[in-house]
């Protein structure tokens, strides 16, 4: 069964400014890494439609997309520091919004056996009623909120360098959506400390993997393999939202961390088992050096497709940051015994 693809050429007309990272070229570079991998045969395309304002009413408030939608059609500018907008990055935020929407539809139809919506602008770090981080709408949150209200278990798995503090806090207290993120620290936007684990309903349904810079494939694997991978299968999730940002790479220029295409393979592939085929979607995130993007891209789609059989770099070990593993299993342990508590 194939790997549903989804994309739309109103993601290029959202331009965050000249010279900015988040850039147009980022999903030519994707689609360059279809290419390379020799995928294009293997993936359905599928057309994003816009979410609906009851489909962003989970997430965003009205408020707030009334402002957004102002401040697009009045010609845009700066959000923030690091995000920026003209008019036409509404309707790519509504669409990069509505792709997993969409492609959630297909799969529940049974049309293919996982997703992969290459979309801007990204979402992670934006919050229910602020842009930040390059993000307009938290487009994983809306699919995994969407899914959660028709009963799901939804666990989000969160490989980009920087942590994404919007997901965390959209589901913050949130006992059926369990969040696992693993990224560079410190690093923007500072949060996503190993201790932050959940509030009330929703405690012990966040993970956070903070590795230092230069952490290579192989202390990512151990930490799938002895945390995140045992901990989700106990919880058992209906379905796997990956937000799959690539600037953990070690050519990225934005971060450190020391990642190459083949560790992100690897990654994908372990995540995969977790949840059924035809309920894996994955969402474009960071990524920044355009050539790593295109290699990631390919190879991360062929682990959807055949278990990872494009992998144009080798996967990486010697770098630091195995003593978070530990230190994550020790606070799963405190949660397990009750030693951690809400406030």
């Amino acid at each position: 069964m194939p790997v549903l693809y989804a994309t739309h050429p109103r993601y290029l007309e959202h331009v965050a400014g000249r010279g900015h990272p988040e850039s147009p070229a980022r999903l030519r570079a994707v689609q360059l890494g279809v290419q390379q991998a020799g995928l294009a045969e293997a993936l359905v395309a599928v057309e994003p439609t816009v979410a609906s304002d009851a489909e962003l009413e989970r997430i965003h408030p009205e408020a707030y997309r009334r402002a957004l939608r102002s401040f697009c059609a009045a010609g845009g500018g700066q959000l923030d520091g690091d995000t920026a907008v003209v008019a036409e990055s509404w309707d790519a935020a509504l669409l990069a919004a509505g792709a997993g929407l969409e492609v959630i539809r297909r799969l529940q139809a049974g049309e293919g056996e996982a997703g992969f919506c290459a979309v801007r602008p990204p979402g992670h770090h934006a919050l229910a009623s602020q842009a930040m981080g390059f993000c307009l709408f938290n487009n994983v949150a809306v699919a995994a909120a969407a899914l959660r209200d028709q009963g799901e278990r939804v666990a989000i798995v969160d490989y980009d360098a920087h942590h994404g503090n919007g997901t965390q806090d959209l589901f913050w207290d949130d006992p059926d959506v369990f969040y696992v993120s693993t990224h560079e620290w410190p690093q923007y936007p500072g949060t996503g400390g190993i201790r932050e684990v959940g509030v009330g309903a929703g405690l012990g349904t966040t993970l956070n993997l903070p590795f230092p810079s230069f952490t290579t494939g192989d202390v990512f694997r151990r930490a799938f393999d002895e945390v995140v991978i045992p901990t989700l299968a106990a919880w058992q999730p209906t379905w796997l939202l990956i937000s799959a940002g690539f600037d953990a790479h070690r050519a990225d220029p934005i971060t450190d961390l020391g990642l190459t295409s083949g560790d992100y393979a690897d990654l994908t592939v372990a995540l995969l088992d977790l949840v059924p085929s035809g309920r894996r979607l994955l969402f474009l995130e960071g990524g920044y050096d355009l050539d790593a993007l295109s290699r990631c891209t390919g190879a991360v789609l062929s682990a959807l497709v055949d278990d990872g059989g494009y992998r144009p770099e080798a996967a990486t070990s010697g770098g630091p940051g195995a003593e978070v593993c530990g230190a994550a299993l020790k606070i799963r342990g405190e949660l397990a015994d009750g030693y951690l508590q809400s406030p």
